[in-house]
């Protein structure tokens, strides 16, 4: 199985607290993530061995992406094993605090994937093809994070 790596990340005009709680409220996430819903399967969304499931589509069409929470050191770090049969790899959700220009407190969220691609080398030939595609929709939805917090500070 071909694994591959994708990173994302955008600066956020509010404070890490801020943009932890908006990354970490699972069932929110479809507010900001761009054609996902999801749920907590199985826990508190706060503690290890929390399940998720993540429905990302548009209508009926899409799939599910299950996850398990495997590493929590909040507000800075949240890491999910996909568990499901299609998406395989783990994610990490990183929150670090950063200075404006301006001296005001502010944050960095990176979003990094790690994936198992589906299919063997169909998948891996056809990763060159999805991988920008995926980039602009975690980057949007970045972005619509980053408004979001920014909105409530």
């Amino acid at each position: 199985m071909a694994r591959r790596e994708i990173t994302v990340s955008v600066d956020v005009d509010a404070p890490v607290e801020t943009v932890w709680r908006e990354v970490t409220d699972w069932e929110n996430q479809g507010d900001w993530m761009l054609g996902t819903s999801v749920k907590v399967t199985h826990g508190d969304g706060v503690s290890l061995g929390t399940r998720i499931a993540a429905f990302t589509g548009v209508g009926p069409v899409g799939f599910t992406d299950t996850m398990e929470l495997v590493g929590w050191d909040p507000p800075h770090r949240a890491t999910m094993r996909h568990t499901g049969s299609l998406v395989r790899g783990s994610g990490v959700f990183t929150v670090v605090e950063r200075r404006g220009d301006d001296g005001r407190e502010g944050s960095t969220f990176t979003m990094s994937e790690q994936l198992d691609l589906p299919l063997g080398p169909l998948g891996a030939l056809g990763w060159p093809v999805v991988r920008p595609a995926f980039a602009w929709g975690l980057q949007r939805s970045l972005d619509d994070l980053a408004r979001r917090c920014e909105s409530r500070t």
